[in-house]
């Protein structure tokens, strides 16, 4: 790998963008393609899915043998809410890959006791966010109930283009909700982003239950997300 395409690979892990390194087998050449370069061919259609999968293997395209080397920034679970359905999804989410943020400013809920060995936020969703940014390798779970906890980090979710963005409640609670979101300026298609109700339709009961459908369906969205230059794009523009 020469520099500028090392130079171009620690960029796209600084951004948290996926990127492919391209290898001719037979030339011993090499490119790197990061997501929002992905072109509308054989190649192409092959680094999008994957990037999708995370696994980089050997390919033939146009005679020509490949080998793709993925990378992909670590998926991030960002539970909003200290409450016992984290406490169930937490240790589930960790043991599946992720990295697991549990943010709630309610100290009496945020302990270290509840969360053993989970990274643990005490904070106001925006304070922690300003400083840790969300993207689209991230998660959003809202699970507090409260609006003043859960609103202000589904909109940081949905404007920073989140794979999953998932909100516990009713039917009736949610459409409280886009009530709030509309007032304070999405629109409705990015409103429309939201799971809710949250998890993957399983008839779960208990919180544990309720942690599986939503571990579920947060992998079924980075196995399935939209990759490419549109997607970017429609990020941008979120």
């Amino acid at each position: 790998m020469d520099v500028s395409t090392l130079k171009a690979l620690n960029a796209a892990k600084r951004d948290r963008r996926g990127a492919v390194l391209v290898v001719d087998l037979a030339a011993g050449t090499s490119q790197l393609v990061t997501e929002d370069q992905v072109s509308a061919d054989a190649l192409g259609d092959e680094i999008q899915a994957r990037l999708l999968s995370g696994k980089s293997g050997t390919v033939e395209i146009d005679s020509r043998s490949l080998f793709l080397n993925v990378h992909t920034p670590p998926a991030r679970i960002v539970v909003v809410g200290a409450v016992h359905i984290s406490q169930a999804l937490a240790p589930m989410a960790a043991l599946a890959g992720f990295a697991v943020t549990i943010i709630d400013p309610r100290t009496a809920f945020a302990t270290p006791e509840r969360f053993a060995g989970i990274e643990l936020c005490a904070d106001w969703p925006d304070d922690v966010f300003a400083t840790r940014p969300l993207d689209r390798y991230c998660a959003m779970v809202a699970v507090t109930h409260d609006p003043k906890i859960d609103d202000p980090g589904l909109m940081a979710a949905l404007r920073a283009g989140c794979f999953y963005v998932g909100a516990l409640g009713s039917r009736k609670t949610h459409a409280k909700r886009v009530e709030r979101l509309t007032a304070a300026g999405l629109d409705g298609d990015t409103i429309a982003g939201i799971r809710a109700p949250i998890g993957l339709d399983i008839g779960a009961a208990t919180p544990a239950e309720i942690a599986v459908a939503i571990l579920g369906e947060v992998i079924q969205s980075l196995r399935r997300r939209s990759t490419g230059p549109s997607a970017i794009r429609q990020e941008v523009s979120a």
